[in-house]
């Protein structure tokens, strides 16, 4: 790979789409790489529509949005390369030439040369260790999703979602959807963590949703066959005497999001720890550069929604293609001003404050 791209960017979720979009809307020469076959990240799990604002695309669903942004940054003559994992990056030590990119691609070690990296590397799922975690059957939510959507392969005959926020709750109607059987969502907090309109959705359709409640045994000879559940205490400890046993043949973990920092970490060594934010993120200034001409943008600078994804990712455009000379400063900060408005309102209301005053925090650190 001998070509010099202006901007390469690792992630072809909704955070890496709008900041290719962005990018070469202004005139730079982008690619695009992601491991997996299919490009828009989770988008294409998302089977439901996605609600909000026109700009985000409010009605339609999510895997329309990925086809959608994959359409608009071909038309724009962005390269993508799928099945392509980057493994490695490796900017000039005094920052004044091209950045190395190693990938995997077509089955040989390559290096993409460019001006500016940008890391939307997205979120890894969280697991729960318990006995009879590791039978087959007991899966992540996102896994689930994978086999519903991707390989149309149902996950079991009946279920337990563990884990009431977004995520589990949306995984709970597409199971429906599915013909999956859901015998309940399990909640270890005292309230349902996610959208009240996702949780009434699943009641509506009969399936309890059990607060204050963990898993605690999964059994099976060689798969689930049964689960325990039981109550928990003010420390979240299971209470004796209030156990359940549920017959299922699978369980679906949906108990968070991990950042994905492992290329983050050879790039910088400024990680900042904030629980509201998923994890260990990359410090990252406004414009969202972690270092030596390379950005964050997405889960992996704080687990958010698909819309706040790409929102991040077009600021980071903004800033990328300033910095490379196709944009104006003038043109450049009114384009970054209307950036971070849309992106103060997407985070608006009582459920962004925390995530508002955690992303405050970080640019404070960053300074």
């Amino acid at each position: 790979m001998t070509d010099i791209y202006d901007c390469c960017i690792i992630g072809a979720g909704p955070a890496g789409l709008g900041c290719a979009v962005t990018a070469a809307g202004a005139g730079a020469k982008v690619v695009v790489v992601d491991e997996q076959p299919l490009p828009g990240g989770q988008l294409f799990k998302q089977i439901h529509k996605f609600f909000g604002s026109g700009t985000y695309r409010a009605g339609v669903r999510g895997y329309d949005i990925g086809k959608q942004l994959l359409e608009e940054a071909e038309e724009l003559g962005v390269t993508v390369l799928l099945e392509t994992p980057a493994w490695g990056i490796f900017p000039s030590e005094d920052g004044s030439g091209p950045i190395e990119t190693g990938v995997i691609h077509d089955r040989a070690s390559r290096r993409i040369r460019s001006r500016r990296v940008l890391l939307a590397t997205g979120a890894t799922e969280r697991t729960l260790p318990f006995p009879g975690s590791t039978l087959p059957g007991v899966m992540t939510a996102g896994a689930a999703q994978t086999l519903m959507h991707i390989n149309r392969v149902r996950p079991g005959n009946r279920v337990v979602m563990v884990g009431s926020g977004n995520i589990g709750l949306i995984v709970t109607y597409q199971l429906l959807q599915a013909g999956v059987e859901v015998a309940a969502v399990v909640e270890e907090a005292g309230r349902v963590g996610g959208y009240a309109v996702h949780a009434n959705k699943i009641r509506t359709a009969g399936v309890p949703i059990l607060t204050g409640h963990t898993i605690t045994r999964a059994e099976g000879e060689s798969m689930v066959e049964q689960v325990t559940l039981a109550r928990v205490d003010e420390r979240r400890e299971p209470v004796p005497g209030t156990e359940r046993h549920v017959a299922v043949d699978a369980v679906c973990l949906a108990v968070g999001l991990l950042p994905r920092v492992e290329l983050a970490r050879l790039v910088t060594e400024k990680l900042h720890f904030d629980a509201r934010l998923g994890g260990f993120i990359p410090v990252h200034s406004a414009k969202m550069e972690i270092g030596r001409g390379v950005y964050a943008a997405g889960d992996l600078t704080g687990i958010e929604e698909a819309s706040k994804a790409q929102e991040e990712g077009v600021l980071a455009g903004l800033a990328m293609a300033h910095s490379l000379g196709y944009l104006d400063e003038s043109s450049a900060a009114a384009l970054q001003r209307e950036s971070e408005r849309r992106l103060a309102l997407l985070r608006g209301g009582p459920l962004g404050d925390a995530r508002r005053d955690a992303k405050r925090k970080l640019l404070e650190v960053w300074k």
